[in-house]
């Protein structure tokens, strides 16, 4: 298990020995077989690296955000897909935060030795998309127990998750003061659930994403699986989204720092009349440009996790930090494939692999037009646009 004291590089150094008992080659197959690298999230689930926001008393390191961050990085940067792990790190802190005591104590323990999975999050709906105070979803007090009916679509790791955080409304909006008020969150156990009232149909995509459809049939969730307060859910599951999109953040700039990194060696050897492609300007320029967008995402990624940590408002800063560095990963994908030329689309060479994961985030967890509406209207004042 990681130690609270470890310095962020004492975690890259140990994250990166990890990955390299995992080369390309195995995230290719992975890829190819459009399989789930199960052996890679044992190893990290081992190491104590999924438990590393875990406090000490329930088996985990105890360690922040931004260390947190530093884990899903170096997945990234050392040529592997975070996504396939990455939910248990933000959904966790909503259990931490705003779960009881009696619920810590049933489940953490559990996920920090990795009995049990936490990698789902159900929150995004067919017709309300990121309008999430309109989610249809009904939770429905009953007998001493929530009974649960609706759809959600575009939930991840599913199929590999023991647990999952599911928002849904448990006072109807004509009935509430606010439109953020009357959601609730609950932890529904997968297991139990599957077949009982809760269905999964795969959404076949163009990264080997696992994600899915999920039909609701009057699920019946025990009563002490909600989380915090009833109608407060909202509010909780933004603390979750913080964390997310700053994580998500830390991936892309992994990623980022693979491609500059990957086709900075290549232009150095590829030689095209008589010369180092990497000698001209045309070449040099994008790179140095997309290492540039890199470190300047790298900054606001920190600003947002050392303000999570400390239990600030960071929404400002985690929507900039998702942004400038998606922003930054897609051009350093932009680059890395345009000067691999041909190559770049083979699959050996492991860039359109790598090219195509980093396009997701431009659009998930949520689109860089909503990002730009929200600091518009959050931070410049302007007036809501929808």
């Amino acid at each position: 298990m990681p130690s609270p004291r470890l310095r962020h590089g004492e975690i890259r150094d140990a994250v990166r020995e990890l990955c390299r008992q995992f080369p390309d080659s195995y995230f290719r197959q992975v890829d190819a077989e459009r399989g789930y690298p199960e052996a890679f999230v044992k190893a990290l689930t081992e190491a104590g690296w999924l438990a590393a926001m875990i406090p000490q008393e329930y088996g985990g390191a105890g360690l922040g955000l931004g260390e947190a961050s530093v884990i899903m990085e170096e997945i990234n940067r050392s040529g592997g897909n975070a996504g396939a792990c990455h939910g248990q790190m933000y959904n966790m802190g909503t259990l931490l935060r705003h779960g009881s005591d009696v619920q810590k104590r049933a489940w953490l323990p559990d996920i920090a030795s990795g009995a049990l999975r936490l990698q789902s999050m159900a929150v995004t709906e067919p017709s309300t998309g990121t309008d999430t105070t309109k989610i249809k979803t009904t939770a429905v007090k009953k007998d001493g127990r929530w009974v649960v009916s609706g759809q959600k679509v575009w939930i991840s790791r599913v199929q590999h998750s023991d647990l999952m955080i599911l928002l849904a409304r448990t006072t109807p909006l004509a009935d509430v003061k606010r439109k953020s008020e009357g959601m609730s969150i609950f932890i529904v156990d997968l297991r139990e659930a599957l077949g009982r009232g809760l269905s999964v149909r795969p959404i076949p995509n163009m990264v080997n994403h696992e994600t899915n459809e999920l039909f609701f049939e009057n699920l019946e969730v025990p009563a002490e699986n909600l989380i915090g307060e009833e109608g407060q859910g909202f509010r909780y599951i933004l603390d979750g989204l913080n964390a997310e999109r700053t994580l998500i953040a830390a991936e892309c700039i992994g990623d980022g720092r693979w491609f500059v990194e990957r086709v900075t060696r290549y232009v150095k050897e590829r030689v095209v009349f008589g010369r180092p492609i990497g000698q001209n300007q045309g070449v040099q320029f994008p790179i140095a440009e997309a290492h540039i967008e890199v470190e300047a995402a790298d900054l606001m990624r920190w600003q947002a996790a050392d303000l999570f940590d400390a239990h600030q408002p960071c929404g400002a800063e985690a929507n900039m930090a998702k942004y400038l560095a998606a922003k930054a990963s897609w051009e350093a994908g932009n680059a890395c494939l345009q000067f691999h030329g041909g190559f770049g689309f083979a699959d050996e060479y492991d860039v359109e692999r790598k090219f195509r994961e980093t396009r997701l985030y431009q659009v998930a967890p949520i689109s860089t037009n909503l990002i730009l509406s929200y600091v518009a209207e959050h931070v410049l004042g302007l007036p809501r646009s929808f």
